[in-house]
């Protein structure tokens, strides 16, 4: 009899964006709402900016997906939120998807982009961010979405970051502190809002990954 030696595989070695973030794909998100109670007022927009890690090491923006909501059934539709946000969600001419359709076009790139990269989970990066991950996890609860790419509590906030690099919590401040050009005109989109807060975090990342690589020279 000949004794067969067992096989042991070996896991690859985590590289590149999971390497970076703990095996969490940062994913930025912004939603805009009908007030701030995510069990009861309406999800109205929501976007999501894919990063990506170039061969130096540095995050850059990669994709935007972006969809206008129709306001689920029973939703509460705050007067005072709308005018903030200047949003009209039964304006024909926003295209409404439902909730249902919308989270499922966000989340498909999301988990593609998990699999490609090696990631486990993705994690949610957002100008306080808690208020986004709150609306969405209230929108895959009415949605009974069973696979939410999203870790259920922890974030990335741009707000914090943006204290902490520039020495402003506000995203529009924050963003101009870092060199970025800002238009008040297109603020509380969740598309602009989403991309401009991908570009804050990125540069905030590549500014830290700067200095890590001046300290081992």
């Amino acid at each position: 009899m000949t004794n067969k030696k067992k096989q042991v595989k070996t896991k690859p070695p985590i590289t590149g964006i999971a390497a970076r973030f703990r095996t969490f794909l940062p994913v930025v998100v912004d939603v805009e709402t009908a007030g701030f109670n995510h069990k009861t007022d309406a999800l109205l927009e929501i976007a999501a900016t894919l990063l990506r890690m170039d061969e130096n090491g540095d995050l850059q923006s990669h994709e935007t997906y972006a969809y206008n909501i129709e306001p689920f059934k029973g939703a509460n539709l705050d007067e005072s939120a709308l005018k903030f946000t200047g949003i009209n969600p039964y304006n024909p001419f926003r295209m409404n998807q439902s909730e249902d359709f919308a989270l499922h076009e966000i989340f498909r790139p999301i988990r593609s982009e998990l699999k490609a990269t090696g990631c486990s989970r993705a994690i949610l990066v957002g100008h306080n961010p808690t208020f986004d991950l709150n609306f969405i996890n209230a929108a895959v609860g009415r949605c009974k979405i069973k696979r939410n790419p999203f870790h259920k509590f922890s974030t990335f906030d741009t707000a914090t970051l943006g204290g902490l690099a520039y020495g402003q919590t506000v995203l529009s401040r924050a963003a101009q502190a870092a060199g970025m050009d800002w238009d008040d005109s297109s603020a509380h989109s969740a598309k602009y809002d989403t991309e401009q807060t991908a570009d804050l975090f990125c540069r905030i990342i590549n500014r830290w990954h700067l200095l890590e690589k001046l300290e081992k020279e």
